[in-house]
């Protein structure tokens, strides 16, 4: 099928710059020391301009010392994701941040099936909460200061739009965070999760971890193509307003519909738990992992690991754009495993005309 993406134009024709917070002509004299620096500048067939890279930079100094810092640091992104269960059970049992020193027993020890106690529910949700600190902030400084990191990933440039809206776009839709607390609260405290989720006991399993993700992609993929293929009024129930970002940013990742949000993310996540037992601390970083990566392959711009994700077929932000462009490819979203098996794989260097060729 081909599914009518006029709801997108409007986003495809408004998009001119990547967001910047700009200083105001009264302070123009603050800020002489300043520039603006506009590459080439394209446009579409409704006459509407497109610069691919918009940075603002303080001096071609601190810029140089910035383009050296900042693709290293980037990469502590990653463990940073990890902070809550790191903190609270990767230390010795007599380390000042371990949860038995930091709560009573009784609001962990031996939870009863028929009445769970929410304290994994609610580290859980805190730890997805400071990933996403770590994500925001990591893309505020690449925009505010980044000038070679940002090339945008389409040959148009990335849309125009205010960071805090998008901050707020992010954390404030009701089919996003929202409804994943919703699930995770009833699933937690109806105790209807697999009995190993509520042990405290040990730490992070990363075979299991590694486990949860690849499981919750691959039925995600399945999910995905379904809604795509299905008929045409599945696809405009659940999966279309998704959709509407021909040309995604960052902060789109959970703009959808609930419908979308239940077959894609939530119905996945239910199959994963009961496939993949594991305690709590290996949940939350799951948890805190796959929500903040599917935030990152949003991104309008490239990110400093893209091209050891794609030799290791993991999903980066060209990849999924790729999807959002096109609708028939890369149906995938942490890896490019199932696409790649299923043959519908395209990589975003198979699409130079819309696509810049360093992402």
């Amino acid at each position: 099928m081909s599914p009518n993406n006029n709801a997108s134009n409007e986003y495809d024709r408004s998009t001119l710059v990547s967001p910047q917070i700009l200083p105001s002509c009264e302070s123009a004299a603050s800020f002489s020391n300043l520039k603006v620096k506009i590459h080439a500048i394209t446009t579409d067939t409704s006459g509407s301009f497109y610069p691919p890279t918009t940075s603002i930079v303080t001096s071609s100094k601190s810029t140089s010392i910035f383009n050296v810092l900042f693709p290293p640091i980037s990469l502590l992104l990653w463990p940073s994701l990890l902070t809550v269960p790191l903190l609270l059970s990767g230390t010795s049992e007599n380390g000042p941040t371990h949860y038995s020193k930091l709560f009573p027993t009784e609001w962990y020890d031996t939870p009863s099936a028929y009445a769970p106690k929410p304290l994994g529910l609610i580290l859980g949700i805190v730890a997805v909460a400071v990933g996403q600190v770590f994500v925001i902030l990591y893309h505020f400084i690449r925009i505010q200061f980044g000038t070679a990191q940002n090339v945008s990933i389409q040959r148009k440039g990335a849309r125009n739009y205010d960071f805090w809206e998008g901050v707020r776009t992010q954390l404030c839709n009701p089919e996003g965070f929202g409804l994943l607390i919703f699930y995770l609260s009833g699933t937690w405290m109806g105790g209807i999760m697999p009995a190993a989720y509520y042990s405290f006991e040990g730490g992070i399993d990363y075979w299991k971890l590694t486990g949860c993700l690849v499981i919750q992609d691959f039925v995600q993929y399945v999910m995905h193509r379904l809604e795509h293929v299905v008929s045409p009024e599945v696809y405009k129930r659940s999966h279309e307003p998704h959709h509407r970002f021909t040309n995604p940013r960052l902060f789109d990742a959970f703009n959808g519909s609930p419908p979308d949000t239940i077959l894609m993310i939530l119905i996945p996540l239910y199959i994963t738990a009961w496939t993949i037992p594991c305690n709590v601390w290996t949940y939350m970083a799951f948890g805190s992992m796959y929500a903040n990566w599917l935030t990152l392959i949003h991104s309008e711009f490239p990110h400093v690991w893209d091209k050891a994700f794609r030799t290791l077929g993991l999903g980066t932000p060209g990849d999924h754009h790729v999807h959002h462009k096109f609708f028939k490819y890369n149906f995938g979203h942490l890896f490019m495993w199932s696409d790649m098996i299923f043959k519908t794989h395209r990589y975003p260097e198979n699409f130079l005309k819309v696509f810049n060729k360093e992402v």
